[in-house]
């Protein structure tokens, strides 16, 4: 299981009124474990930045002159990306600004390049009704250490949140994730599940088989009991 958590920064709120993408990066989790497989980069919009975003993110201009275009990091950005799930909170804001950057290139969207994309904030508002979910306040529901976060900054922010959603999804993906490791196919393609491990049995001892008489003895005064018969 292959997952990339991603965050941009933009110049400002709407990719519709012609704001650009100024900084991707995506981290890679196999397995919900973290490889050293991650992408980053910041990006000339040539255009200026809204000041309201910019004290979001602490990004200038000035800054991005000598940076790539998206257009220059669109393969190499998609490639990382191929075949995951694609995980981001907000999503739709994210995946809108992506998406308008790869419509200026004539490229499809980036939903033809992944596996699913998975909005956090969704999960969230769904896990805590009527509380505030943004990313720090998740990270101290969840005792995700956020101290080092001053400024909005598109590595950081995707770090954190594989952290907020290993927290938030802890156990529930567990199992599926030792039934994924222990499956393969048979002859006719069909999956089936393989134990790496022999089954063990332990059987129940003779204090523990008069326990469980007693036990039903006491359930069959009340009635029938389909265990006795």
């Amino acid at each position: 299981m292959r997952q990339i958590f991603l965050d941009t920064e933009t110049t400002g709120l709407y990719h519709a009124q012609g704001h650009r993408i100024i900084e991707i990066a995506g981290v890679e989790l196999v397995n919900r474990r973290l490889t050293n497989n991650h992408f980053h980069v910041y990006l000339n919009p040539d255009r200026e930045i809204d000041a309201a975003a910019q004290e979001v993110h602490g990004i200038t201009l000035e800054f991005l002159q000598d940076k790539p275009r998206f257009q220059d990091i669109a393969g190499e950005f998609l490639s990382f990306v191929a075949g995951a799930d694609l995980i981001i909170h907000n999503a739709p804001f994210d995946i809108g600004f992506l998406n308008a950057e790869l419509g200026r290139i004539e490229q499809r969207n980036i939903e033809h390049s992944v596996n699913e994309i998975i909005d956090t904030l969704k999960m969230a508002k769904e896990m805590r009704p009527g509380q505030r979910n943004n990313l720090d306040a998740l990270c101290r529901h969840f005792g995700v250490d956020n101290s080092t976060r001053t400024l909005h900054g598109a590595l950081l922010d995707a770090e954190l949140l594989a952290d907020v959603y290993m927290a938030m999804t802890r156990g529930q993906e567990s199992l599926m994730i030792d039934m994924l490791e222990g499956t393969g196919s048979d002859a006719h393609g069909e999956v089936v599940l393989k134990r790496n491990k022999p089954l063990v049995v332990l059987a129940a001892n003779e204090a523990e088989q008069g326990e469980h008489e007693q036990y039903l003895q006491a359930l069959a005064k009340g009635g029938a009991c389909v265990w006795t018969q």
